[in-house]
């Protein structure tokens, strides 16, 4: 596995607090608590910015006016093309 450096500068206290906890959680190293930590939080901030959640109800209107669209309108062709071309998915 290719590893990258990090390096960081933080207070004692909260080194102490993340020390302790790395303990609790019976981790081998500060290290490992910290790459936990970023990988879930990362994880999560890209999940929470790539999708969108919508309540049932405007789903459900949102596929009703689909069904009665005969073709896409120019305005919702140019989305799509741009949504593919900035590789949004």
């Amino acid at each position: 596995m290719v590893t990258a450096r990090l390096d960081i500068r933080l207070d004692e206290e909260v080194k102490a607090k993340a020390e302790k906890a790395t303990a609790l959680l019976g981790l081998k190293s500060l290290t490992e608590y910290v790459v936990r930590l970023m990988d879930e939080d990362a994880t999560h901030v890209i999940e929470k910015h790539e999708s969108l959640v919508v309540k049932d109800s405007v789903f459900d209107e949102f596929m009703v006016a689909c069904d009665k669209a005969k073709a896409p309108n120019q305005a919702l062709l140019d989305a799509a093309k741009l949504t593919d071309e900035s590789g949004i998915r």
